[in-house]
């Protein structure tokens, strides 16, 4: 009779493949079919994605993990307003609901951190360490789009990437600098107060990628001074980056 019981049991595990599923992964299942029940009967009463998602996740954020991965699973067409709503419902998950999105492939990186940082434009650093993170390879879009997206923090974002590739410093300023030259002095000023051993590649890199910009020279060398280099450094860094001594003698001075 024990015997007869427990080959009942497993078959009842086994799917119609023959392979049996573990006690924790029926669990998965009939939590994934309950979420997803859940979220098509909140869509029907909502008339919207982003309603009910933004509705669910404000009242259970605790399990953000599994709604928005079904939601993206359900509907990843509109796997922006899944995003926004997720977001918009809870700031604080901003990190979480990224690195789904990502690891769901639902889209491009560019457009998953443009999403999210649309939704919550104070949360642009968490939005491009995660993606920093998880998408590596795709770094110049990464801070293409976050500075093109938010460039009054573009001084934040190029740091929050440089924090996550220190070695690929130039590569980041040169990319953010070349979407939004005007930046410049900002981006200047807050990665010398991060990395004053790398004043060098910083005050040069800006110096060449604002070569186009009136006035730009002279806020950098401004900035440079203020961050406390030496008139014969950033004479040295700037004519590296593309400046003539007569024209960095004539700004430092004054003239």
């Amino acid at each position: 009779m024990k015997k007869m019981l427990l080959s009942a049991f497993v078959i009842a595990m086994c799917g119609a493949s023959g392979q049996c599923l573990s006690q924790e992964e029926h669990t998965k299942a009939d939590k994934y079919k309950e979420t997803s029940d859940f979220i098509q009967r909140q869509v029907n009463q909502n008339m919207s994605i982003g309603r009910a998602i933004k509705s669910i996740v404000s009242h259970y954020p605790q399990d953000v993990e599994i709604v928005v991965s079904t939601a993206l699973d359900l509907y990843p067409d509109q796997y922006k307003e899944v995003i926004h709503a997720a977001i918009s419902a809870q700031p604080a998950l901003t990190e979480d609901v990224v690195r789904i999105a990502l690891d769901k492939g639902v889209s491009t990186c560019s457009s998953v951190v443009e999403t999210a940082i649309q939704a919550e434009p104070s949360y642009v650093d968490f939005v491009v360490n995660v993606a920093a993170h998880s998408t590596p390879e795709e770094l110049d879009d990464i801070v293409r789009v976050a500075v093109l997206t938010e460039p009054n923090s573009a001084d934040s974002i190029v740091r929050s990437v440089a924090k996550v590739h220190p070695n690929k410093l130039i590569q980041i300023i040169t990319t953010a600098m070349e979407a939004v030259p005007f930046v410049g002095e900002y981006i200047v000023e807050a990665l010398l107060a991060a990395y004053p051993n790398d004043a060098e590649n910083v005050v040069s890199t800006a110096v060449r990628e604002s070569s186009h910009q009136e006035g730009q020279l002279e806020k950098i060398i401004e900035t440079a001074r203020s961050a406390g280099l030496s008139e014969e450094e950033i004479t040295q860094y700037a004519i590296q980056g593309g400046a003539s001594e007569e024209e960095v003698a004539a700004l430092m001075h004054g003239q």
